[in-house]
């Protein structure tokens, strides 16, 4: 994921990419307040949102940071932890 991903919302507006999740996937909160998370399926529809609760969006983040510290992908690890800090501490 680009070190700045947005995404329009159909009603809350613009959306922080906060990290892939998985193939097609990609976890997002709300712009301003980062309250507020969904994951967001690309698929062949179109855009399909999912709300998750805050707890849920940082677990799924954690893990996203094991897998990157596990590859040696140290770069995107680094941006995420910076992503993590500022958006759960």
């Amino acid at each position: 994921m680009p070190a700045e991903n947005y995404l329009d919302h159909p009603t809350l507006g613009l959306l922080f990419g906060v990290c892939l999740i998985e193939n097609n996937r990609e976890l997002y909160t709300t712009l301003y307040a980062q309250r507020l998370f969904f994951s967001v399926v690309n698929g062949s529809e179109g855009y399909e949102f999912e709300p998750v609760s805050r707890t849920e969006a940082r677990m799924i983040v954690e893990s996203r940071l094991r897998i990157l510290r596990r590859s040696g992908q140290l770069k995107a690890y680094s941006q995420l932890q910076k992503i993590h800090k500022r958006t759960f501490q």
